[in-house]
């Protein structure tokens, strides 16, 4: 057990995901004494094991091999569910031609296991006969014990910045300048789970009309990030060629449903005609806007509420609904994270975003929602924002 300590400490903290495993597996290989030492990794399907990080067989981890589960070595330790040790194994089908090559004979490898969800496989080897014992097969379990959550947290910190860095990316720099209107928007992560799927996106159209999208992607971290910045994307494509909210998001759906099975995401899309001071707009279970008239509160816009992007219920066509924005009015769309609190219900949030959201200026409409709702109590969900405001008649 003295032996083992050394595996992980606090001085690896610093390391990249990729450095952090190969320092982990060297120090392995040195307490264990043996020649080579490799993790592989199961891919998100569970179907297949990848290695991911290997010392002292570096050519093999340069070829990118992946293996399925129930295939050689690794895989028998994986179907197994525990530490497993061979001493003497020969041209068994259990060797893979890289450590064949290598000249592996004795092979011991454990089960990588972080919260009761098995990650991937812990391998050592060495060349010629161990005699690899049941301690052996123990320090070999508590190593790969050790390097599961070491990666675990890694990976996790990695994915963090990562999905941060993507979600900031994504986000509209400078918005569009529009005639007669402000506009402003906000996004702020989840208190407890970070990053998450919402966005907001305003951007010019060739007709000159604006696009307004507001989205929330099912899931949180680097996943749903990376999922978010493609309906972007396509989303932006599909408004290219359609001035019709609706056909936008039913073209977004059935991308979604056709590669993206597993994706799920509501999304409001409405288009801002400047000349006509029109807003259409449609919803794909999205929470519905909150519109301020000149010198009045907020009220919620009466929009049908269709199908969430990704659910297959039927073929009906998407519903829109003109909003005319009348001179000092202003209009607002958000994610649920926004009104959503676990200590009440969601009308109650509904009912204090109404009462806060006043016309006026975009920024100055911004600062009193997020002010109000969310410095007094922080939101465990993502919440993105987004105040249009038109300026007064002069």
């Amino acid at each position: 057990m003295r032996r083992i300590e050394p595996v992980t400490d606090t001085s690896l903290a610093h390391l990249d995901i990729n450095h952090l495993l190969r320092e982990i597996l060297a120090r392995v290989r040195d307490v264990l004494e043996v020649d080579i030492a490799t993790v592989l990794l199961l891919e998100s399907g569970g179907e297949e094991l990848i290695a991911t990080a290997a010392v002292g067989m570096d050519e093999h981890l340069q070829q990118g091999v992946r293996m399925p589960v129930d295939h050689g070595f690794a895989g028998t330790v994986l179907a197994g569910g525990s530490a497993l040790a061979f001493d003497d194994i020969g041209d068994s089908v259990l060797l893979s031609s890289a450590l064949q090559e290598r000249g592996i004979r004795s092979l011991a490898g454990a089960p990588m296991v972080v919260d009761g969800e098995t990650i991937g496989v812990l391998c050592v080897g060495v060349c010629g006969p161990r005699g690899f014992s049941d301690r052996d097969a123990q320090l070999v379990q508590i190593a790969a014990d050790r390097v599961a959550a070491t990666y675990q947290a890694g990976s996790s910190r990695a994915e963090r910045i990562a999905a941060t860095v993507l979600q900031h990316s994504l986000l509209p720099g400078k918005l569009p300048t529009i005639p007669d209107v402000s506009i402003d928007g906000r996004y702020v992560a989840g208190a407890d789970r970070g990053v998450g799927g919402d966005w907001y996106d305003v951007f010019e159209l060739p007709s000159g009309s604006i696009g307004i999208v507001m989205g929330d992607v099912a899931g949180h971290g680097l996943l749903a990030a990376v999922v978010m910045g493609r309906l972007r994307s396509a989303l932006r494509a599909y408004a290219l060629d359609e001035e019709d909210p609706a056909r936008v998001l039913h073209k977004l759906d059935r991308k979604v449903t056709h590669f993206e099975p597993d994706a799920m995401a509501t999304v409001a899309y409405s288009i801002y005609d400047p000349r006509t001071a029109r807003l259409t707009t449609s919803l794909a279970g999205h929470v519905p806007p909150v519109l301020a008239p000149a010198g009045g509160r907020g009220k919620l816009v009466q929009v049908p509420v269709d199908p969430p992007i990704g659910v297959q219920v039927s073929q009906r066509r998407r519903s829109t609904v003109d909003v005319d924005l009348a001179a000092g009015s202003t209009i607002c769309f958000f994610t649920d994270g926004l009104v959503e609190r676990r200590e009440q219900h969601i009308d109650a949030g509904f009912d204090a975003l109404c009462e806060v959201v006043a016309p006026g200026p975009a920024h100055e409409v911004c600062t009193a929602v997020m002010g109000e709702l969310v410095t007094a109590t922080p939101s465990t969900e993502d919440i993105a924002f987004l105040a249009l405001s038109r300026h007064e008649s002069q």
